[in-house]
C-alpha cells in the first residue's frame, strides 16, 4: 500500500475530508505528522514516502519550507526522486516557497524524473 506523509500541526487529515488534498489515489497509508522534527524523524526511520502533503505554519519557527528543504536532502542523500506532493496550507506565499524549492530541486539534480 502506498504511503502519504502529512504535515501539518493543527489540520487532522482524517476529519472533514483533508485527504483531498492527497496527490496520490486511494486506498494509501496516512501518517500525520505535526512539526518539522517529526516530519524529520520519519524519514530518516522509514525512508521516502510514496506522498507529502505540506503545511507552511506549523506554529514554530520552523516551516513546511524547511521540511521540503530536508525532505530534498533526503532525496538527494539516498539517490531517488522527490515524491509527489501537494500542499494544504492556507499561506499562498508559503506554498509557493515550497513549490519552487522542489521544482527547482528536481531541475537542477542530477536525479532522472
Amino acid at each position: 500500500m502506498k504511503t502519504l506523509l502529512w504535515l501539518d500541526d493543527s489540520r487532522d487529515p482524517f476529519t472533514s475530508d483533508w485527504l483531498i488534498f492527497s496527490p496520490i489515489k486511494r486506498p494509501f497509508q496516512t501518517i500525520w505528522v505535526q512539526n518539522y522534527e517529526d516530519f524529520c524523524d520519519w524519514l530518516r526511520t522509514n525512508g521516502i514516502p510514496d506522498a507529502v502533503c505540506f503545511d507552511h505554519d506549523l506554529g514554530t519557527e520552523t516551516t513546511g519550507y524547511d521540511a521540503a528543504k530536508f525532505l530534498c536532502a533526503q532525496c538527494e542523500l539516498l539517490n531517488v526522486a522527490v515524491p509527489l506532493y501537494s500542499m494544504q496550507s492556507a499561506n499562498t506565499v508559503g506554498r509557493d516557497n515550497i513549490r519552487s524549492y522542489i521544482e527547482n530541486f528536481k531541475r537542477f539534480s542530477d536525479i532522472v524524473y
